[in-house]
């Protein structure tokens, strides 16, 4: 969706959507090093999803245009064994993404596992070993809600892919031009 290649500084949104409550957390990189910015959680109210989903667009337009970030994060949809769940997730997800076009951002999507592995270092981490890495890796010391902790995990995995993912694309387009 996004360019890979990745600017020396850049503040990213991460965002752990979902129909209830939707996680979203701020990081600023400078090289490798990342810092935390600001995160939260969106809890939103009522049994009709279409008000859900226009909590969620609102919410994270008022982020989107506080923080000003560059590149956007968010967990890819998996479907297990709901798939009712799995499109009320989808539609979540859709709503955050649509709040970002305000402003040009790159998005970039991850995997939970992909995510974990990149936190943790294990792909099948529970939600308390994410929240305990990333309070470590971000210096945080006050406790994070569960969807605010993995918001912030899905930018830190973001942050640690993006030297990967410019690498390759130079790797790429020397390729090319043989």
């Amino acid at each position: 969706m996004g360019s890979i290649a990745a600017p020396a500084t850049s503040r990213i949104l991460g965002i752990d959507p979902g129909s209830r409550i939707t996680g979203w957390g701020v990081v600023d990189t400078r090289g490798p090093a990342v810092r935390y910015v600001a995160s939260g959680c969106l809890r939103t109210r009522g049994a009709e999803m279409a008000a859900r989903l226009r909590e969620i667009f609102i919410g994270i337009s008022s982020i989107v245009a506080q923080y000003q970030p560059a590149e956007l994060a968010i967990e890819r949809v998996f479907v297990h064994r709901n798939a009712d769940s799995a499109l009320k997730l989808g539609q979540a997800r859709a709503a955050a993404i649509c709040a970002s076009f305000g402003i040009e951002l790159s998005v970039h999507e991850y995997a939970a596992r992909a995510v974990k592995l990149a936190v943790v270092g294990q792909g099948g981490a529970e939600k308390t070993q994410v929240a305990h890495m990333v309070r470590a890796l971000l210096q945080i010391p006050a406790p994070l809600a569960a969807d605010e902790a993995d918001a912030l995990a899905i930018a830190l995995c973001h942050a640690h892919s993006r030297p990967l993912g410019s690498r390759l694309a130079t790797a790429q387009l020397r390729v090319v031009r043989r």
